[in-house]
């Protein structure tokens, strides 16, 4: 009997520890990162998408990312098999690219080197095995395409948002320490990135710096959220980015849903775009959704590119972290027969391996357009059914 009050005692004081964390918890690990005035995507306290906030946990009954999380954890016999880990040659890119040249070498993930100008640009880098706090996350697949000593002097950094797979504080320290580059990102972002010890510059949509004397970086509009933690949500802001380069501007989605779809247009009126980065993974976590509210996939990306105008386009954001239910090449694949269907030249966003150097054409006009209703035509025959 006393074995009995004593596990019934121990189990009353578990219940009333989860409930008192439940209530403090959530106000210690919420952070505020940015104060200021309300605007159009600010409410004086939280972050918001002007165009609505398609993007909660749970996307619909069916389709809950908490859903998604405990059959990561527990197991999902239904999902498709992922590899443990993919071949990658990593390279050794050249210290600069002079002149109006530009290569781009993916990484892996979000994770760009683009190289013009004699400007060494990094997009959201992460050389961390584990996407997550105290090493916890998915852990990579796919090695870094270049080994983290082998990259050359970064001039120029792009954090678009703070979620553990795009802001890696411990590899932007080693940059910062090894590098002194500078580091842009949107508003809240620095604070985060500050409690590093590294410095960043934050900007709102639609505000630019110089980064060197005809190189302007704007940090431009996406769709998307932000959190560290589930209760620190939306306290920095997310974004995409332009950079404005005399052979032509580069542009980063960033993380992103589609929302209204007319964000890519008022990046493109900045200039001509030479080289677009466009995510196409990590949108499915029911059987064939195309996509979710803060994630496009391949159908969603070439939307974007449209409204970029068809510029040449590398996709990533897919390979690296298992972070959806999609199969491990779903996402190259499905572009690939999207554009098939739609008519879209392939040739202009197409995918590469990571770690291989790609040279980018010089500026041209885009060609012919995706259509779109052809597009769905092959979406409601099931076309791309097979494609899990």
């Amino acid at each position: 009997m006393r074995v009995v009050k004593l596990a019934l005692a121990v189990l009353l004081w578990i219940v009333v520890a989860l409930c008192l964390a439940a209530t403090v918890l959530p106000h210690f690990l919420d952070r505020i990162y940015y104060e200021g005035p309300q605007s159009a995507h600010f409410d004086g306290a939280h972050f918001f998408n002007p165009d609505g906030d398609d993007d909660r946990l749970r996307t619909s009954r069916s389709s809950s990312r908490f859903g998604f999380v405990a059959r990561y954890l527990l197991g999902d016999n239904g999902r498709p098999v992922w590899p443990d880990r993919v071949p990658v040659r990593p390279s050794k890119p050249a210290a600069r690219v002079v002149g109006e040249t530009m290569r781009v070498t993916w990484v892996g993930h979000a994770t760009l080197l683009v190289q013009t100008n004699s400007l060494n640009i990094l997009t959201d880098p992460v050389w961390s095995d584990r996407a997550g706090p105290l090493g916890l996350g998915p852990r990579r697949v796919a090695a870094p395409g270049v080994e983290f000593d082998d990259l050359p002097r970064i001039d120029l950094v792009l954090v678009s948002h703070n979620h553990y797979d795009h802001m890696d504080l411990t590899t932007l320290k080693r940059l910062w320490q090894r590098d002194r580059p500078l580091i842009v990102t949107s508003l809240g972002n620095d604070r985060v990135i500050g409690g590093a010890g590294v410095p960043a510059r934050a900007l709102d949509w639609g505000q630019s710096l110089e980064a060197r004397q005809g190189v302007r970086v704007a940090v431009t509009r996406n769709h998307h959220w932000g959190s560290r933690w589930f209760s620190d949500r939306n306290r920095a802001l997310w974004s995409s980015f332009v950079v404005e380069l005399s052979g032509g501007n580069f542009f980063f989605s960033g993380d992103t849903g589609l929302g209204d779809g007319k964000w890519p247009a008022e990046a493109a009126a900045l200039g001509p775009i030479r080289l677009a980065a466009i995510p196409i993974g990590a949108f499915r976590f029911q059987e064939r959704q195309m996509a979710a509210g803060s994630h496009v996939g391949p159908l969603g990306a070439l939307h974007i590119w449209q409204g970029l105008g068809q510029p040449q386009a590398i996709p990533i954001h897919w390979g690296t972290f298992r972070l959806s239910r999609e199969a491990y090449d779903t996402p190259p694949r499905l572009l690939r027969a999207m554009q098939e269907c739609a008519g879209a030249d392939p040739r202009r966003f197409a995918s590469t391996p990571i770690g291989q150097p790609v040279d980018v054409p010089p500026l041209a006009a885009g060609g012919t357009p995706p259509d779109f209703a052809k597009l769905d035509a092959c979406i409601r025959a099931g076309r791309f059914d097979a494609l899990r």
